[in-house]
């Protein structure tokens, strides 16, 4: 019987993804769900190759701050929940912390991120 291994981080990563995203329109399903959930009024989508080559999504959302973009595209990283009780609370669509970084994990990624004093992208 082969050895048990414990995965990579690498590989670990690629695994999530394939469990958050099963195909392009996950992908921009989710980055939706966080510009609705930061309070965009307007989003704009832009895609080519069905998905599989480009995809953005720009929205009027609160934006997040130069000291937590890195944060956020680290597993299991949110905004939105500090406390077990929180998970009863949510009124948000996204809150896991898988969806930037499972997206980050398969593909060329950048996050260009406003909020009303900095401009800082990664």
């Amino acid at each position: 019987m082969p050895e048990i291994k414990v995965l990579s981080e690498h590989i670990r990563n690629k695994i999530a993804a394939g469990e958050v995203l099963e195909r392009p329109a996950s992908a921009v399903k989710e980055l939706i769900e966080n510009s609705i959930d930061a309070k965009a009024t307007k989003i704009e989508i832009e895609i080519s190759d069905g998905g599989h080559s480009y995809i953005r999504v720009t929205d009027n959302g609160a934006g997040i701050p130069n000291n937590e973009i890195k944060k956020a595209v680290m597993r299991h990283a949110t905004s939105k929940i500090s406390s077990i009780d929180d998970i009863f609370k949510i009124n948000s669509l996204g809150f896991r912390g898988e969806a930037l970084p499972s997206m980050a994990a398969v593909s060329r990624f950048e996050i260009n991120s406003r909020t009303k004093r900095k401009n800082r992208a990664i």
